[in-house]
């Protein structure tokens, strides 16, 4: 079967990102978690961050306020307000490989994601940016989002799963999604599919072009 690889946004949540971390703990799983710089003012919430950091979870800039995307954001200053302020939150990690994964406004990929600014700015501080081929909407539907994202493996031989560390049901469903995932002979795994990076290491492809505005 397919190669699944499981990432958060939007946390860190002082109470479901550890929920989150003991689930991939008891099954041995490494994924990663796109923090939004804001949250990072909850102490508990940092404390969490750090807890997936140590336990060897990947740890990506996912905007500071979570607000318009990038692409729709007509703010002179939106890469410092957003980018940069984020990277500042994050600066506590000590983190050696730096990710960005933008708003993506319920899962949408397109021209809204990213400004030329930004796209710019991530180029010349060398961002991996992770995209996605999967969002099951975990945050609106509690329960049925297994079965949507499970279907969406199936019919990619890589699939890069999109959850949210600060929705409850999240967290309470994710053992069974992942115990479905193995038994159906899926391996997960927290490489990212190459399709899902249209720039690595500050390097374009040629997909990263319809995601600027």
């Amino acid at each position: 079967m397919g190669q699944v690889t499981l990432s958060f946004d939007n946390g860190p949540d002082p109470v479901v990102t550890d929920r989150v971390l003991d689930v991939l703990a008891r099954r041995d799983l490494k994924a990663s978690f796109f923090a939004v710089g804001d949250r990072l003012a909850d102490p508990a919430a940092g404390r969490a961050l750090v807890r997936a950091r140590e336990a060897g979870h990947l740890i990506g800039n996912h905007t500071f306020t979570h607000g318009l995307p990038l692409g729709e954001d007509l703010r002179a200053d939106a890469v410092e307000q957003e980018i940069i302020a984020t990277e500042r939150a994050l600066a506590q990690l000590g983190l050696t490989t730096r990710l960005f994964r933008p708003h993506g406004k319920g899962g949408q990929l397109g021209p809204h994601l990213l400004s030329r600014a930004a796209r710019d700015y991530l180029a010349a501080e060398h961002y991996t940016c992770v995209m996605w081929n999967c969002v099951p909407g975990d945050w609106r539907d509690e329960a049925g989002w297994v079965d949507t994202a499970l279907a969406a493996c199936a019919r990619e031989p890589e699939t890069l799963v999109v959850l949210h560390d600060y929705v409850a049901s999240t967290a309470a469903n994710l053992d069974r999604f992942c115990g479905a995932l193995l038994e159906a002979g899926h391996s997960i795994r927290q490489a990212f599919p190459r399709s899902c990076l249209p720039m690595r290491d500050g390097i374009a492809t040629s997909a990263l072009v319809a995601m600027v505005a």
